[in-house]
């Protein structure tokens, strides 16, 4: 599902270097790390959003930064879903506009049973720069999963949520990479939450580390 292979990337200063990682399909897997330690770089590179400065990084067997601008768009569109730090939810619509253009762009439907669980069923009908930050995080949530991507990466996908929720969320997410047979990626501060994962990391002094879960 996921290879990557002798990643570096750098700013002004070196960030990590050599970095290899495989992810199967129905894992979860969590890279926990400081601030700056390049977690979240990690994760864009992964996600197709940022070329590293080396190595390689293969999504579906096809190395992502080597296709067509369009061919990436079609893997954002259908195949892998982002749940980002700061929701980046649409402005001006009701929580609901927001889950339907994820479903029409995608050509899938909206999942009642996940709405419930992830209690936002009473929030639909609110223009979403009236909800909460932890309410907000679930729509966000919910418009990911409602594209049915066979990959998702979170960063910090339960930061805004009190620790019932969170524990509620990566619950809907490990038993949706389950029935959809599809892989998450989740870059977290939460060392509790990491370990509700198959597989845990830490990048730390340039390295990407395994941590026996």
């Amino acid at each position: 599902m996921i290879k990557a292979h002798n990643l570096s990337y750098q700013f002004d200063y070196p960030l990590f270097h050599n970095i290899s990682i495989e992810v199967n399909p129905k894992e979860k897997v969590a890279i926990v790390g400081v601030s700056g330690s390049g977690k979240s770089t990690l994760l864009h590179i992964l996600s197709t959003f940022l070329p590293p400065k080396s190595g390689k990084v293969y999504l579906f067997d096809q190395d992502i930064y080597t296709l067509k601008p369009q061919q990436l768009i079609k893997i954002r569109r259908h195949q892998i879903g982002i749940i980002f730090q700061f929701h980046y939810l649409f402005k001006g619509f009701l929580a609901y506009d927001n889950l339907m253009v994820a479903s029409l762009l995608a050509n899938t439907n909206i999942d009642q049973k996940l709405l419930k669980r992830l209690n936002i069923s009473h929030i639909l009908h609110k223009n979403v720069a009236t909800l909460s930050g932890g309410e907000q995080q679930r729509v966000s949530i919910a418009r990911v999963l409602s594209k049915q991507p066979k990959i998702i990466f979170a960063d910090e996908a339960t930061g805004n949520l009190d620790s019932g929720m969170a524990d509620e969320v990566m619950e809907v997410l490990s038993e949706y990479c389950d029935m959809n047979n599809a892989s998450l990626v989740m870059v977290t501060h939460d060392d509790r939450v990491a370990h509700k994962c198959d597989k845990i990391y830490r990048l730390q002094d340039h390295e990407l580390r395994s941590i026996t879960n």
